[in-house]
């Protein structure tokens, strides 16, 4: 059968008023067949779809369902290209900017705390934090216990520096505008790579943030490690839900 002929067999189909973009499934599809764009679940090709369903479980919404119609062949050979391609290294920033070194940033033990206008010093430790620009061997990561934090926690929570970054190294995430497979990926290599300690997962309480635990669970049996994770979720008003 010719290149790009359809055939009737069975794929994925997502229905895109229930997806939150949480990324659930994306680490549930082997072949990569699923991604995050515009903040909703899509499959990127019907060739890259095997039709069995392993991501149908991994939907908190189900938005997900197997259905029968004409699309391209199950193409494996385009899978395994697919895959190898997603999981080079992508080209560094041409901008020289500093998120290109790697460093450990030496903090005090006693913080500045708050007086009249002038707040506590940063707890940072490492730098980049951005978990897409760290290399997996980063010094930092170490016999680290590290806090896995989404983007939007550190503006709710007001007590995130004192709570979390102090004695911790730092990476930050999306689950929903990220790509979460690429996050994956990367998580996995650090934990086979460095003896990092422990994992706390920092996120919101909105739906699609539970996608960021579900990744560090998938990357903890991927990195064939035994590493210890908790979750804390953080309320849209500031407050610590748990």
């Amino acid at each position: 059968m010719g290149a790009g002929a359809k055939v009737l067999r069975r794929v994925v189909r997502i229905d895109e008023e229930k997806c939150t973009g949480c990324g659930v499934c994306i680490p549930a599809c082997a072949e990569g067949a699923l991604r995050i764009v515009n903040g909703k679940a899509k499959l990127v090709s019907d060739k890259y779809c095997d039709g069995l369903g392993a991501c149908l479980g991994e939907c908190p919404e189900g938005a997900i369902r197997i259905e029968e119609r004409e699309v391209e062949e199950f193409d494996e050979a385009a899978v395994r290209g697919h895959c190898e391609d997603e999981s080079q290294p992508k080209e560094p920033l041409a901008c020289g900017c500093a998120s290109a070194s790697v460093v450990r940033l030496e903090r005090s033990e006693v913080g500045g705390g708050c007086a009249g206008s002038v707040c506590q010093d940063s707890s940072l430790e490492n730098w980049p934090v951005q978990l897409s620009l760290i290399p997996p061997g980063a010094s930092f990561l170490n016999g680290a216990d590290v806090v896995l934090v989404a983007d939007c926690v550190p503006f709710a929570y007001a007590g995130f520096h004192r709570d979390f970054l102090r004695g911790h190294s730092v990476l930050v995430a999306c689950p929903k505008l990220d790509d979460i497979e690429a996050h994956l990926r990367k998580l996995a290599e650090v934990l086979r790579g460095s003896k990092v300690k422990s994992i706390t997962v920092v996120r919101m309480e909105v739906p699609c943030c539970s996608g960021l635990t579900h990744m560090a669970e998938e990357a903890i049996r991927r990195g064939l490690k035994k590493t210890p994770l908790c979750e804390v979720i953080i309320g849209v008003r500031g407050d610590r839900k748990s």
